[in-house]
């Protein structure tokens, strides 16, 4: 018996080490939707520093806005030995037979910012219906009645229907009264800037220039949608949300052109990101990361583990928590500006 209890020690021993060996040195495949948008590279940035720092490899796929090469990628980052994967979904349908893969072969998967709604990975994200609710409400603050135009995101990401969501909420109540008219309408493939403004330059000619408020969903859409405003010399007279904290839409903000930006650290999303999928690889199961939420609010009801990071509006009044946290400089911050902004002072 006691040569029994002896091997069968020996055995968990053996088994440690191993779990101990496969925890340490790991891979992380991070498959990028692409990097069109600029906080994308900080977010890498924060997820290579993370891993460095426990010695675990990066490895990683641009898809240049393709969900089918996408699914390569995903595919590649697989045969590349990857011990877990970061995705940043293009389309978090399309790409599901590369998910049921690292599925299939035990190799965890982290749904970066975008929900892939599928069981098997885990959902890291910020609260983004309330980060369209934040962006409605600073909107609605400057203009609580008139002519709006929402400007959504791409309508292969459910991100865009939960920030539309979250704006609706807030806004549903004036709608109703008919103070809020809705006035334009419509999704931004591949969260396109030039989408996003062909779609303003519509919307303002289909309504003589008679336009608001814009609600855009992120910080690129913004942009586009301001420029087709500057266009017609509405710039700085029509207010206009985004999302990111960008350089250029913080500038913005100085400059009195966008009215808010939803700060989502992204410094903390790919830290967290990265983190998680160290640990998923290395055996602790999702419901054991710290901060986990059953989340299942997506478009199926598929209940996710999930973590929520807490987003923070950035309106010319708090412009200097960016620049205090080093999320921007002063200089880049304030570039031209002329009027009395505090945080540029």
């Amino acid at each position: 018996m006691k040569s029994i209890l002896k091997l069968m020690a020996g055995a968990a021993i053996i088994v440690s080490m191993h779990s101990a060996a496969i925890a340490k040195d790991l891979v992380v495949g991070v498959s990028w939707s692409n990097f069109q948008e600029e906080r994308w590279k900080t977010d890498e940035a924060a997820i290579k520093a993370a891993l460095e720092a426990s010695g675990d490899k990066y490895i990683s796929a641009d898809a240049q806005s393709s969900a089918a090469k996408q699914l390569t990628d995903i595919e590649s980052l697989i045969a590349q030995g990857a011990n877990a994967l970061i995705v940043l979904a293009q389309d978090s349908d399309a790409i599901g037979p590369a998910i049921e893969k690292a599925a299939a072969e035990g190799i965890p998967v982290v749904g970066y910012d975008r929900l892939i709604e599928n069981p098997a990975a885990f959902y890291i994200t910020f609260d983004n219906k309330e980060v369209g609710r934040m962006q409605a409400r600073e909107v609605f603050k400057v203009k609580p009645e008139g002519n709006y135009v929402f400007i959504k995101g791409n309508s292969a990401d459910p991100n865009a229907d939960f920030l539309f969501s979250g704006q609706m909420e807030v806004l549903k109540e004036a709608i109703d009264a008919g103070k809020i008219k809705n006035v334009g309408e419509a999704y931004t493939d591949g969260w396109k800037p030039e989408i996003a403004q062909k779609n303003m330059e519509q919307f303002l000619t289909a309504n003589d220039n008679k336009v608001d408020a814009v609600v855009a969903s992120n910080d690129g859409t913004a942009g586009g949608a301001i420029a087709a405003l500057d266009a017609q010399g509405l710039a700085g007279s029509v207010p206009v949300s985004g999302q990111d904290a960008d350089k250029a839409a913080l500038n913005r903000i100085a400059l009195g052109t966008q009215t808010v930006s939803v700060w989502k650290d992204s410094r903390e999303l790919g830290k967290r990101a990265a983190e998680i999928a160290a640990e998923l690889a290395g055996g602790k199961k999702m419901e054991e990361i710290a901060g986990v939420t059953t989340f299942d609010g997506g478009p199926k009801g598929v209940a996710m583990q999930s973590v929520f990071l807490a987003p923070l509006p950035i309106t010319k009044d708090n412009l200097n928590v960016v620049i205090d946290a080093g999320w921007i400089s002063k200089a880049e911050a304030c570039q031209g500006v002329k009027g009395d902004v505090a945080a540029c002072k």
